[in-house]
């Protein structure tokens, strides 16, 4: 619970409203921590927020991308290099990326929800020919909006099948416009043998696990993120409470197994 200080060591505006910020530790300790955890992240005296960690885990740096979604990300965001940084954590569970040696993975993220799946491509990339195949489909809402896009091709000349989709192309956009979902049936991935990581909105969760299950996917080897509202990060306070489940401590990654019946109605 107690949080450690960090200073901004760079920062890069990713779109009109995120940012990337890479953190050093000020005392000197690398935080250790497995792709799909998060931390509680905060400027001095204006609150904190779950943020999920977009880094290596293999390195000494830490890195978050933030979007402006209210007052704490906005506050946030107007960290500069040089400023400190509060952090609390790594909490939560991980994407446990090697559960899928000799097998094919696929990740499927939409917005956002690449940042938190970024560690496992790392960690993918680093243990390449432990996997048959590595696939990432990702679905933006416009080209303006798609994340680390440089990554994303440099991650393709390395061994990974990347394959991107925007839902509002524009006329110098030369790929795919539509549904993220529409990408799954033509996934060089055998679903048999198949572990699937996903993280976006609800409702795109929602319908790429059903339309992974109708495929062939295990929905035990389905694994999503799930976004709640956090306040403690250690399932003291109740707040991320979703009917049996406590996201912070729980989550935020969980099968699909166990989540479908919870996330099989919007909310309103």
């Amino acid at each position: 619970m107690q949080p450690r200080r960090f200073v901004v060591r760079q920062r890069r505006q990713d779109t009109s409203d995120t940012a990337t910020y890479v953190l050093e530790p000020l005392d000197g300790r690398p935080l250790l921590f497995t792709p799909g955890q998060f931390t509680m992240l905060g400027r001095l005296g204006t609150g904190e927020v779950p943020i999920s960690i977009s880094g290596d885990p293999a390195s000494p740096l830490l890195v978050h991308t933030v979007r402006d979604v209210g007052g704490a990300t906005h506050l946030l965001l107007q960290a500069q290099v040089g400023d400190v940084l509060e952090v609390r954590g790594p909490y939560g569970t991980g994407w446990r990326v090697g559960d899928g040696r000799g097998g094919d993975v696929l990740v499927v993220a939409g917005g956002i929800g690449l940042a938190p799946l970024r560690p496992a491509v790392l960690d993918l990339l680093a243990h390449r020919d432990d996997y048959r195949s590595a696939v990432v489909l990702y679905g933006a809402r416009s080209p303006t909006d798609r994340l680390y896009p440089d990554e994303l091709e440099a991650w393709s000349s390395r061994g990974v099948d990347v394959q991107s989709i925007v839902d509002h192309g524009t006329p110098d956009w030369p790929g795919r416009v539509g549904l993220v979902t529409s990408l799954l049936a033509g996934a060089p991935v055998d679903p048999a043998s198949t572990l699937a990581l996903v993280c976006g909105p609800e409702v795109m969760i929602r319908y790429v696990s059903r339309s992974l299950v109708d495929l062939g996917v295990a929905p035990d080897r389905i694994r999503v993120s799930m976004e709640r509202n956090m306040k403690c990060g250690v399932g003291l306070c109740g707040h991320c409470q979703l009917r049996g489940l406590f996201v912070c401590t729980d989550g935020p990654v969980l099968p699909y197994s166990a989540v479908a019946p919870l996330i099989a109605i919007r909310e309103v």
